[in-house]
């Protein structure tokens, strides 16, 4: 009877797969490989920024042999390890949060005295990159109040149906999408108050909105 059980066992370990590896665990253990540290350190790492919710090292384990992992997961460990999500992926790039609505701040270099934080972005190209939290309903259809919008200063080349942070006829920031013929910044939203911006001639543009960051 002993070795009917054991030989049981056996069978049911031999019939046993651990979880497919796929290309994102191969990513973790080149990531944790680049950056030279260990299992336990990132578990440490992940859970002092509340990305895991306990210190342990099994789960940086399953990350990299089969475990799914979530975007915030990704993004933590890009940051912490400085390796890019994908080989041909941007790496992770720390943009200033800013507080400030009026046009001619962000238009300065130094922007120090408006950041508010910082936060981590992946896939961006290179730029001169800043973010703003959103205020009001103008842009909801793409952008809800309280989302985060991710603009490059460097890219003021006005596209048709690209969005674009301009500065208004009182020289505060307003987020708008361009049109052309004519030439106009005008809200998304669900509110039909609301109206178009028509310039007598080009305005002020911050930059090009690339990005909506929003929180569920």
């Amino acid at each position: 009877m002993a070795t009917k059980s054991y030989n049981h066992t056996m069978a049911r370990q031999a019939s046993y797969k651990s979880p497919a590896s796929t290309p994102i665990n191969q990513w973790v253990r080149d990531a944790l490989e680049h950056s030279g540290m260990s299992q336990s350190a990132m578990a440490r790492e992940l859970f002092a920024r509340k990305i895991i919710s306990a210190d342990d090292r099994s789960i940086v384990n399953k990350m990299a042999h089969g475990r799914d992992i979530s975007t915030n997961e990704a993004l933590a460990i890009a940051d912490i390890t400085g390796f890019p999500i994908l080989p041909e992926s941007h790496p992770v790039v720390q943009v200033p949060l800013l507080s400030t609505v009026s046009a001619g701040a962000l238009l300065r270099d130094d922007l120090s005295d408006e950041a508010l934080s910082t936060i981590s972005v992946a896939e961006l190209s290179t730029g001169d990159w800043i973010a703003l939290r959103v205020t009001g309903d103008s842009m909801d259809r793409i952008s809800p109040p309280e989302s985060i919008i991710v603009i490059n200063r460097n890219d003021k080349r006005l596209v048709t149906n690209a969005c674009y942070v301009i500065a208004d006829h009182e020289g505060n920031a307003t987020y708008k999408r361009f049109r052309a013929d004519p030439m106009r910044f005008e809200p998304v939203s669900t509110n039909p108050v609301h109206e178009p911006i028509f310039p007598d001639h080009e305005p002020v543009i911050i930059g090009r909105v690339k990005k909506t960051m929003l929180d569920m």
